[in-house]
């Protein structure tokens, strides 16, 4: 029987193609490493990256090679997103806060055969170089620069490239079941584990987290992603600005507070999106400079849970909405958005913020589901915590090079988290598999406890770990970082829980520190919390 509808293939090549046929002229603005400011727009980005596609192809690459990135959240970046993919090769996007030796093993795992790096990143790329074993050309994006080829041999040069590229070349035909992009997860034990996205999941996910009730992109938004673009994709926000032709805002190295502040106010930024501690920092520079970044109207929070004080100041001092969002690098991300039901329009203020506090419901794409240690199916009241489950149409079936499944005898893949999930498919995140604390033979969050923690005055950032403890196993103990120029007491701030949370969840413990340990994507390393102050009580 012949098919009543056009059938085309989902491809990267087409979401950049209809930005450039619709929404050409509109802007792309990116904070270079040098803090000067370039202006392109999405006709450009589609040109640079066919001038790439045609120079990689020229360089030698075949089909499916993986072509990596180590570099800050710029044009050229972008245009190496499409250029890359569009071409049939793949993007790999590498985390530049990793140890050498991290790096090293993800290069060589992944068979990279180009590298492309900022500037900054010509000293950490000269270290490893000798021990890259399939790489054949690296790449400063940029133009030629003298010291960076002496530090690297070989060296060669964005700019130059694109330049040398051929006028007549034309992006192939591609699959959509083609792999287009490669991203490690930080989250695993052991070695780094690779996660392979295909053209059509990379489509698929543009649309199922667009919607109304998602990162609700529009043509009318001035975006800006402060998600690193070697985090997940930057959450696929490159690919969905793409589709709804959308301007974006690229802020380069830049992350601090008073460089955001200063750039949204300029470019008049309406979302924007990024981890808790990146909005930490925004706030405490808007308290000084004054700014009431009028422009802004939403901001997507992921990453790590969000403190429920930070979500009140942003609303009722800034009208800015923070919007929840959980996912993982094996989904692609996005695995749910919290936004509020019909329902929930007559609740006031303070009962809706309540609800936005969770991760939110799954969009379509993604079914969630809890199971107990026998992997026994868990009721969705709100109170039964288990063990949390997905599948879906972005979602991993195996790492990349492991012949092994990732997923359970039925199809579904392990989170590692333990959450609760409502009749109305509000999720919310009690806490890591690895962290929760089991104290006497019940359970005790440690997010719950960090976000009582964060919202008190004294305090900039905490954590909770748990501690072992003779008599209960486990017990919580808080390691805080204070607010500049503040002295809390650890009395003052475990007379903060009272009537928080039962007695016996409070904290034995508060230690006082400088910083919090961070991991390459902004998330508390508790690992290593845990290493120093696990045996805390029993000294």
């Amino acid at each position: 029987m012949n098919n009543s509808m056009i059938q085309q293939s989902l491809t990267i090549t087409a979401l950049l193609e209809h930005a450039n046929r619709y929404h050409g002229a509109t802007e792309i603005i990116s904070v270079e490493t040098d803090k000067t400011i370039s202006r392109s727009n999405w006709s450009a980005t589609r040109e640079n990256a066919r001038k790439l596609s045609s120079a990689l192809t020229a360089l030698g690459l075949s089909q499916s090679d993986r072509v990596a990135t180590i570099a800050w959240n710029n044009r050229r970046h972008l245009e190496l997103y499409f250029g890359v993919s569009c071409a049939g090769f793949v993007c790999h996007t590498i985390n530049p806060r990793l140890f050498p030796e991290q790096l090293v093993y993800i290069i060589n795992h992944a068979q990279d055969k180009a590298l492309f790096i900022d500037i900054t990143f010509v000293p950490l790329v000269a270290q490893i170089r000798d021990k890259l074993t399939e790489v054949k050309h690296i790449v400063l994006m940029g133009a030629a620069d003298k010291e960076a080829a002496a530090a690297i041999e070989g060296l060669l040069f964005y700019d130059e490239l694109l330049d040398s590229a051929s006028d007549n070349y034309q992006w192939p035909d591609i699959d959509e079941n083609l792999p287009s992009s490669l991203c490690y997860t930080s989250g695993t034990t052991g070695h780094p584990k690779g996660v392979l996205y295909t053209h059509r999941t990379t489509v698929l996910h543009s649309l199922g987290g667009n919607q109304p009730d998602g990162i609700a992109l529009s043509a009318t938004d001035s975006v800006l992603p402060v998600v690193p673009m070697f985090h997940v994709n930057a959450w696929g926000v490159p690919y969905i600005a793409a589709m709804v032709g959308c301007k974006l805002v690229f802020p380069g190295p830049g992350l601090d507070g008073a460089s955001l502040v200063k750039l949204i106010d300029n470019e008049q930024v309406t979302m924007a999106l990024g981890v808790p501690t990146i909005w930490q920092g925004l706030l405490h520079a808007l308290k000084e400079s004054g700014s009431k970044v009028a422009s802004l109207k939403r901001t997507v929070v992921g990453g790590s849970a969000l403190p429920p004080s930070m979500f009140a100041e942003f609303r009722d001092e800034y009208n800015v909405d923070l919007v929840h969002a959980w996912g993982m690098t094996e989904m692609s991300p996005l695995g749910t958005m919290n936004c509020l039901l019909q329902k929930h329009a007559t609740l006031g203020a303070e009962d809706q913020a309540a609800i936005r506090l969770g991760q939110g419901r799954a969009p379509f794409g993604v079914e969630l589901r809890l199971v107990d240690l026998d992997g026994n199916v868990l009721a969705n009241d709100g109170v039964t915590q288990g063990a949390l489950q997905v599948r879906g149409y972005w979602i991993i079936d195996t790492y990349f090079l492991n012949d092994s499944t990732a997923l359970t005898d039925d199809g579904w893949f392990d989170t590692g988290d333990v959450a609760t999930i409502d009749a109305d498919g509000y999720m919310v995140i009690r806490d890591r598999a690895k962290d929760i604390i089991k104290s006497g033979g019940e359970w005790i969050s440690t997010v719950e406890l960090e976000n009582i923690a964060i919202a008190h005055p004294d305090i900039a950032s905490a954590a909770c770990i748990a501690a072992a403890h003779e008599k209960w196993d486990e017990r919580p103990v808080l390691i805080v970082v204070p607010a500049e120029g503040a002295s809390p007491t650890e009395a003052d701030l475990l007379a903060f829980y009272a009537d928080k949370v039962a007695a016996w969840q409070v904290p034995d413990k508060v230690v006082f520190v400088e910083s919090l340990p961070l991991g390459g994507t902004g998330k508390v390393l508790k690992s290593q919390l845990r290493e120093e102050y696990g045996a805390v009580l029993r000294s």
